[in-house]
């Protein structure tokens, strides 16, 4: 009686070794189809229409008694009511103006010719400051009535 009834789970003579690598061409395949479906899809979602923004007709809000204006003239240079400042003592000149109260509104205006950057670096200095109640000045709309 010399059949075997079980059979080897493994040998070292196996002809077929088990292969420990991952396929990822299927991955980079769908990688790549992605990648497709999004470089088509982005330019159509964005919208690029031409538009004039309407002037504000919102009603004036009450100033304070002493209002802080800081004003970005054409040539980027700062202003603090009618006296030029540089950049850099923008903090210490508005602690002076405002004596010392982060709290108090800041007026900022700026000529039209200033870009929506320049305005906006404007802005953080006065955020870096400590400055975080600004308020945009603008003309009245013309032929407004109230």
């Amino acid at each position: 009686m010399g059949t075997k009834l079980g059979g080897k789970l493994s040998s070292a003579q196996d002809d077929l070794e088990i292969a420990h690598d991952i396929n990822v061409t299927p991955f980079i395949d769908v990688m790549l189809v992605l990648l497709i479906i999004f470089m088509v899809a982005a330019p159509l979602a964005t919208v690029d229409l031409g538009v004039d923004l309407p002037a504000s007709s919102a009603q004036q809000q009450p100033r304070p008694d002493k209002p802080v204006f800081v004003t970005v003239k054409p040539d980027l240079s700062l202003a603090i009511g009618e006296d030029i400042i540089a950049r850099d003592s923008l903090k210490a000149a508005l602690d002076t103006a405002t004596s010392g109260k982060k709290d108090d509104r800041i007026f900022l205006r700026a000529d039209k010719v200033i870009s929506y950057g320049d305005l906006m670096q404007v802005m953080n200095l006065l955020r870096d400051a400590g400055y975080l109640k600004i308020a945009l000045v603008g003309l009245e709309a013309p032929g407004e009535t109230k």
